[in-house]
């Protein structure tokens, strides 16, 4: 499934320039369970409609307010949704609505719309939502006919309103909705379990508690199995995967060999609508009762409730939101009577249009599913997304008692090593971030059920040359996921200095395969090690790297483990930072942010706290440019707005310096605003890892070590291990909608190594999104925008090279 990208040529880009909103009225509502992200795609839906030239109006309390009209459908403005990006929930309020159910409610909707001239409805909400607003389009033409008959409306009425167009946008915690990869509202739900989590970890570690946590769902287990994955749960029990006939022992099992194993706590995730095989309920105090019953162990139930809903949306809650409201108006404007209502998402890392109904059908096809027992077509419905999670979370379940392993008692000796057992070295290289300790971990348990032996290398190459090189255990590895930095050590020494004593290492503990995971420096010494091959046999084996730096600079992946904890860190401060002006006069603040050359943190950081400009060294500017950014913030503190946020990369430009830039601005701004500045610096760095670079971080290091098993198995010949061509020497990177390996010297020629940047780097098309919103016309390109897609059902095998994340 994963499409080579194809460089587009310059005279094939399509703008949308013009894609004309004018005479177009767009309105935007929020219906069903609130999500947290909903009023990001909101602020979307409205900067980029007032962009086109289009009314957009606020439907109120979702289709309880379409169907009452009056004040609830107000024409919104663009400062109407100033500062409204941070806020949780929906401010323009969700309700449920019986009526809209009714042909008369729907009827009295239709009029409400048809007096205002609206034909476009970008509807944010759950399945129930979406299929409510499916309906309404389809029988949008004999309601208009019936508000003629009954002399509501006018024929001219009726003619220049003849077509409703329908995009939506699913906002629910649950991420049960087939299709997309992620829903809005789900990132910012497992921020809050995981935080909940993390929390009772300390309290249960110091009692030796056992903590049985339910966590919302409904129907699905997505939540219940992320977190799960994300702080290395004893169990888990989601209605997609119910527990074989005798689970209560099994479980009973597990929790205490846990508990022999010098392992202090133990935590039970329970999805709420978890079922055992025959349908039947398992609730979080059935656990409990049994858990004390069968060990006697200390036990407690947390529910976490509505807490899960609550709180400010995460970063990659506000991008996504942000990104599908854009693509929402696009999809709008470029709908005719013969497109089917559609919904935009997100799959991997592109944006996608899908046939609503197809993915409602698709969504209520899980449930049948399930209805029929049918478990394991239910999980392949989900989507890969979700299978993915299941097979990893399978993966690092299943432990092999320490005598069930190959050298396990008696030490094999080196030339006598079989096949399927080898010994694989993991370490960390270039500067700390936060998910590499998870990654580690996986690498670990997953090496350690696929038959290897683990060795772990203390201060990357540095402790490599040195021999801080030792073997690693299951248990070494327990409750790495939740913490920060590098727990192995981590160091920026390149091996090129030092490959004689590196070779020797290698011989002297028969290192037979390589799992690197790091930043840049990670990747340069991959390519190294690969060069040297020539002269060093030791070099001969499979190497595998993970890109795991906060700056998310590395060529061959779109994304690197740590740079969401990052994003969030920034958001988060920017967000306070923004709030201490409060009730103040009008301010203006400076923030520097890290990554080297790279602007990813600034941009994608500025898009998610909503900044006014952001300066990156991708992106040339001067004095001119400074300038007009300074004159475009005074015409819009002039309005309602109070306050400005002003983003700049650490290496955007070395003479404008953050310091120039805070000048410039109190200088051009004195009468109008004031200005105060901010360097972020290592913040950015530290703190326990998001519950993305968690997942992401598990999943690739679990798909890491399974290539170098094959890989191992594919080189093993006369009793040793040789591997030199180009494609044993990878790294595993996310390109749009796949994992792929891809051999580090066909990288090389994607790379500035000057600056430390891959010469492409996706997140540049994010910059218009990023001006557009802060009210900048800008040229934005539509060409990569979503193209109407159909569901996929069902899928090639994947291939090795590549595989979905």
């Amino acid at each position: 499934m994963a499409s080579a990208v194809v460089p587009k040529r310059q005279d094939t880009r399509k703008f949308f320039e013009n894609l004309s909103g004018a005479g177009k009225s767009i309105a935007v509502l929020t219906s069903g369970g609130d999500a947290q992200g909903m009023n990001a795609a909101v602020r979307a839906v409205v900067r980029m409609g007032i962009y086109v030239g289009a009314k957009v109006y606020f439907i109120h309390e979702g289709y309880q307010g379409m169907v009452d009209g009056g004040d609830n459908i107000k024409e919104a403005t663009w400062e109407s949704v100033s500062s409204m990006l941070q806020v949780g929930g929906t401010v323009i309020g969700s309700a449920r609505c019986k009526e809209f159910r009714t042909h008369e409610g729907r009827l009295k909707a239709a009029h409400n719309l048809v007096q205002r001239g609206i034909t476009n409805l970008c509807v944010i909400g759950g399945d129930g939502s979406l299929t409510g607003a499916n309906l309404f389009r389809e029988e949008w033409s004999g309601l208009l006919d019936e508000l003629l008959q009954q002399g509501l409306i006018d024929k001219e009425a009726a003619r220049s309103n003849s077509e409703l167009h329908i995009v939506g946008m699913v906002g629910s915690i649950d991420n049960d909705f087939c299709g997309t990869d992620m829903t809005i509202g789900t990132d910012s739900a497992l921020h809050r379990i995981i935080e909940v989590v993390d929390a009772i970890m300390t309290t249960a570690q110091s009692h030796q508690r056992t903590f049985v946590l339910e966590v919302m769902g409904r129907h699905c287990g997505y939540l219940a199995l992320v977190s799960a994955l994300a702080c290395g749960a004893d169990w888990v029990f989601i209605p997609e995967m119910p527990p074989e006939d005798g689970w209560e022992d099994s479980m009973c099992q597990k929790l205490s060999e846990n508990r022999a194993d010098k392992k202090r706590l133990n935590i039970i995730i329970v999805a709420e609508g978890a079922i055992d095989s025959h349908n039947k309920a398992i609730t979080p105090d059935y656990i409990k009762d049994l858990v004390v019953r069968c060990l006697g162990f200390d036990t407690r139930v947390t529910i976490l409730g509505h807490v899960q809903r609550g709180g400010t949306p995460s970063a990659f809650d506000r991008i996504l939101a942000s990104r599908m409201g854009v693509e929402a108006v696009l999809a709008l404007l470029e709908a005719s009577a013969s497109t089917p209502a559609c919904v935009v998402s997100l799959v991997g890392n592109q944006a996608v249009r899908l046939p609503l109904m197809e993915c409602v059908q698709m969504t209520q096809e899980v449930q049948k599913a399930m209805d029929e027992k049918k478990f394991e077509e239910a999980v392949r419905l989900r989507g890969r997304s979700f299978e993915n999670n299941l097979t990893t979370y399978r993966l690092l379940s299943y432990r092999k008692a320490d005598s069930e392993l190959p050298n396990g008692e008696e030490e094999a000796g080196d030339e006598e090593q079989c096949d399927s057992s080898f010994n694989v070295a993991v370490l960390n290289v270039g500067a700390p971030a936060a998910g590499m300790n998870a990654a580690v971990r996986s690498a670990v348990r997953v090496g350690i059920t696929e038959g290897h032996k683990m060795f772990a290398v203390n201060d990357g190459f540095e402790g490599f040359y040195k021999g801080q090189i030792k073997e690693i255990k299951w248990g070494d590895v327990g409750g790495w996921t939740g913490q920060g930095g590098s727990l192995l050590g981590t160091k920026r020494t390149l091996p090129g200095k030092h490959l004689e004593k590196i070779a020797e290492q290698m011989r002297i503990h028969n290192i037979n395969a390589l799992l690197v995971i790091g930043g840049f420096e990670a990747f340069e010494s991959l390519l190294q090690l690969y060069e040297a091959r020539a002269d060093y046999e030791e070099f001969c084996i499979p190497m595998c790297m993970l890109p795991a730096t906060i700056s998310n600079n590395v060529p061959g992946t779109d994304l690197s483990i740590g740079a969401d904890t990052s994003l969030n860190a920034i958001v988060e401060t920017c967000d306070r930072i923004k709030q201490s002006a409060s009730g103040t006069k009008r301010r203006v603040f400076i923030i520097e942010t890290m990554g080297g050359y790279c602007g990813y943190l600034a941009t994608v950081g500025g898009l998610a706290a909503g900044a006014d400009t952001v300066y990156i060294y991708e992106e040339p500017f001067d004095i001119r440019d400074l300038q007009a950014n300074v004159e475009h913030l005074t015409q819009k503190m002039k309005t309602s707005i109070q306050r400005g946020l002003v983003l700049r990369n650490e290496n955007c430009n070395e003479n404008f310096t953050t310091d120039f830039v805070y000048q410039l601005y109190t200088e051009e701004g004195r009468g109008v605003f004031d200005c105060r500045k901010n360097i972020l610096g290592h913040m950015q760095q530290g703190g326990a890892p998001s519950p993305f670079d968690r997942n992401f971080g598990t999943k690739v290091a679990a798909k890491a070590i399974q290539w170098i098993t094959r890989t191992l198995k594919d080189s093993y010949k006369g009793g040793r291990v040789f591997a030199n061509s180009e494609d044993t020497a990878c790294l595993l990177g996310m390109r749009r909608r796949a994992l792929v390996f891809q051999p580090v010297a066909q990288l090389r020629d994607e790379t500035d190594f000057v600056h430390r940047i891959p010469k492409e780097q996706w997140w540049l098309k994010l910059r218009p999104l990023m001006k557009i919103l802060a009210k900048y016309k800008t040229s934005y390109d539509v060409s990569d925008s979503g193209q109407l897609e159909h569901v996929t059902r069902i899928r090639p095998k994947e291939s090795n090279t590549s595989a979905t994340i």
